[in-house]
């Protein structure tokens, strides 16, 4: 199989389209949203990809492009500062000043004086090398009954402790078919604070859903799987691995819905080596 045939191959044209936007268009719309359209893709997984792709967040890819496309103009034109501030997207001289020393340890000016501009890469990150196990799987639609979690995903064992407690007092545990977390935004390009997830327990299609209780619907359809060992810890390197590597290889799109893990072992009585967790991630058809 050539390069040019190889199924990653079109995932790595979509994330390069979307860095030449960001160049061509520096003061533009460049907000999360805009740049998964450019790349064709489900705003619910284009920043997972391109992270796990590239090994940085649209965010820095944005600055940093920005900065790059500045620094060319600086050195080839006689622009003032203020107008190249405006033309990259800053709203002013002083807070793109602030960024630019910070990328380039010298002020806008003093680039200009050494008339040497950096050259922009497009360098995507090699795959984790670790071995887990992926299979795509059609899937029947499945219901989860949920509470909603903002914040540090980390703590969404508080939320987990809470549906336990509701799950134990009502007596429906034995309708419960399983564990499993939706989390809707990336921590690499998302405000801590403003994380969203939800803890959920898997249930039959006749579960009658408690008022205070979210029922979130898990679609049908294909998935990729990937099933990861060990302590919850080595989960956002499995992320990694389903996004930048197991995803891009299926040839196959996200479908546009939130991915989530299921956990297939109890915590609380199961070695943290031992706990088995599958990545579930919704596929085009």
């Amino acid at each position: 199989m050539t390069r040019q045939d190889h199924p990653a191959t079109a995932y790595e044209a979509r994330i390069r389209r979307v860095m030449r936007h960001i160049v061509d268009t520096p003061d533009g719309d460049l907000s999360l949203d805009a740049l998964a359209d450019v790349a064709a893709m489900s705003r619910f997984h284009f920043h997972r990809v391109y992270v796990a792709m590239t090994g940085e967040t649209v965010a820095q890819a944005v600055r940093r492009l920005r900065l790059h496309r500045a620094g060319k103009w600086l050195v080839q034109g006689a622009e003032p500062v203020e107008l190249i501030a405006a033309r990259v997207g800053y709203a002013n001289a002083q807070s793109f000043n602030r960024a630019f020393k910070a990328h380039y340890g010298i002020t806008p000016l003093a680039f200009r004086t050494a008339g040497q501009a950096d050259r922009m890469t497009l360098t995507l990150r090699k795959g984790d090398p670790a071995m887990y196990r992926v299979e795509i799987r059609s899937c029947a639609p499945a219901r989860l009954a949920a509470l909603p979690h903002k914040g540090d995903y980390h703590q969404i064992a508080r939320a987990f402790t809470e549906l336990a407690a509701i799950f134990s007092a009502r007596g429906l545990w034995l309708q419960a078919r399983g564990m499993a977390a939706i989390y809707y935004d990336s921590p690499a390009d998302t405000p801590e604070p403003d994380l969203r997830s939800a803890a959920g327990i898997l249930v039959e299609a006749d579960f009658a859903m408690p008022e205070d209780l979210q029922d979130i619907p898990l679609p049908d359809g294909d998935r990729l799987d990937l099933t990861f060992k060990g302590a919850y810890a080595g989960l956002p390197a499995a992320w990694d691995h389903a996004y930048g590597v197991a995803l891009p290889e299926s040839g196959r799109m996200p479908a546009d819905s939130p991915s989530f893990e299921v956990y297939l072992n109890d915590p609380t009585d199961t070695p943290p080596e031992a706990l088995l967790t599958e990545i579930h991630v919704p596929m085009l058809g």
